[in-house]
Order: C-alpha cells, then structure tokens, then sequence
C-alpha cells in the first residue's frame, strides 16, 4: 500500500507540475510563460544552487514519512552545463517502507532535460531507471535501448516541477502542458482556482493554489481532485499538496524546512 501512495506523492508533486507549451483558456484572464532561453543566453530563476526543501508526509493525521527537494549544484551533461535536481521520499506505513529518489540534469540555458534517473525501494520492490534525453533531436533513451520519439523542449518529473516554477500563475487561468519527454504522458492541465494565506510547520505564507488534471486519468484524473499550493512570491516554492486517496483518505504534503529558497525574497505572510 505505501509503494502505491509514494507514487502518487511523487508523480503529483513533480509531474502534475509539468511544464510545456503554454495555452492558456481563461475566464478572466490571459497569461502566458516564458519562451525558451536562447543558447547564447542563460534565463534568470528563482532557485540557486544549495537550495533545500523539505516536507512532512501525512495520510489523514497520521505522519507517514518525509520528503526532500534540492538543488545540489551544477554538473557538466555531454558538454552541457546543468542543474542537477534531486527529489527523495523516505518513510512507512503499516509493514511497508519506502525510499524513493528522482534526479535531474536540467540545462542551465534552455532549461530542457538531460538526463533523468529513478531509484526506487518500495515495500519489497527495487527498480532503477536511466534515461538520457536528447533535446536537438526531440528523442530519448531509457538505459541505453534505442532511441525513441521525445517532444520538443523536453522535462522530465523534477525538471517539471522547477519549470513551471517560472511561468506567471493567473487566478481564473487554466493552462495545458506537453513537454514530458515520454509522448505518452501529455498532456497536464493546470487550474488556477485562488489565492489564500496558509500555515504549514515552516511558517505562514501568502500561497496560490493550482489544481493539476491529467488527461491519461488515474488519481489526478479528469474524475479526481487534488490542489497545490505555492508560495505567492517570486519563488514560487511548493508549500502544501492535499489530495483523496479511495479507502485511504487524504494524502498531504507540508513544508517543514527550507534554505537559500532566493538570495533575496520577500518574508512570509503575516496571519491577518
């Protein structure tokens, strides 16, 4: 059961926030993201190098494990310069245990996907996968098997969720994303449904909150519901997940601890 719950918990928070060619359909609104950096130009983020989140992973009331989001540095990918981003899950429920790690080589200028790896330990199942990503060419490879089809400008799961981390989030605006590499998993809807101040055990924050709606269906279907909130500055860090699980109930995600989330930020939202 907890192998089950992980995989939610991680494809939510990392590729529900998938980002991708940008069309917004708004009711009062209209916005649009940021086109891709040029080769000879490196984009301004809103992450830097050491930054380090960190989560409470509850079901229902009870505390079930933790979850970390870094970016470690910068590493060289076939001559390229990239962030490396990491993602771990790690904890347990009833019997079972998990321990769960996504990483990402994100290119620093045209912020596409490199490489992507997943280690997972759950409940009894170990699976490692590799993927290099190869965004001249829109393909990709999965531990050195041929080459198949790709989109262009590619993200994969953590790249994702940093990316989208840069497009303008308008309330009232829905926005639909086709960039992970693997074809098969586009498109992401994206609502904007409000903004709001919330406490989570980091502080209290001014947040906006996204409701994520994914065509292939599943929890984070068209028939489901889940909301993310981020925080509503130019950080744009994640702050709160809340979904429903059937027979288990909610499955929530809170910040607890962060670092260098921007040399320069505003402060948290004082509670009204």
């Amino acid at each position: 059961m907890t192998r089950r719950l992980t995989k939610h918990v991680v494809a939510f928070a990392l590729v529900a926030l998938a980002s991708a060619r940008v069309v917004p359909q708004t009711s009062t609104s209209t916005a649009s993201a940021p086109p891709p950096a040029a080769e000879t130009g490196t984009p301004s983020v809103p992450w830097a190098a050491g930054e380090y989140l960190e989560y409470t992973l509850k079901v229902g009331f009870i505390s079930a494990g933790s979850g970390r989001m870094q970016v470690i540095g910068r590493d060289s990918i076939r001559g390229r310069t990239a962030w490396r981003l990491n993602f771990n899950v790690t904890g347990g429920f009833l019997f079972a245990h998990v321990n769960d790690s996504y990483d990402s080589w994100m290119d620093v200028q045209t912020l596409n996907s490199l490489r992507f790896l997943q280690d997972l330990s759950e409940a009894g199942y170990k699976k490692k996968r590799s993927y290099e990503i190869f965004p001249d060419r829109a393909t990709y490879s999965e531990s050195g098997k041929e080459e198949q089809k790709s989109v262009d400008n590619p993200l994969d799961d953590a790249s994702f969720f940093f990316f989208v981390r840069r497009i303008p989030l308008e309330v009232d605006s829905q926005y639909t994303f086709n960039r992970y590499f693997n074809p098969n998993s586009n498109p992401v809807i994206i609502k904007v449904e409000r903004k709001e101040t919330i406490t989570v055990p980091a502080g209290t924050f001014s947040a906006i909150v996204i409701q994520p709606v994914i065509k292939a269906g599943g929890l984070f279907g068209e028939g489901g519901h889940a909301e993310i909130w981020l925080s509503d500055d130019n950080r744009r860090i994640l702050l709160q997940m809340k979904t429903r699980v059937p027979v288990i109930g909610s499955l929530n995600l809170y910040l607890r601890k962060y670092r260098n989330t921007q040399e320069v930020s505003p402060p948290p939202a004082k509670t009204p």
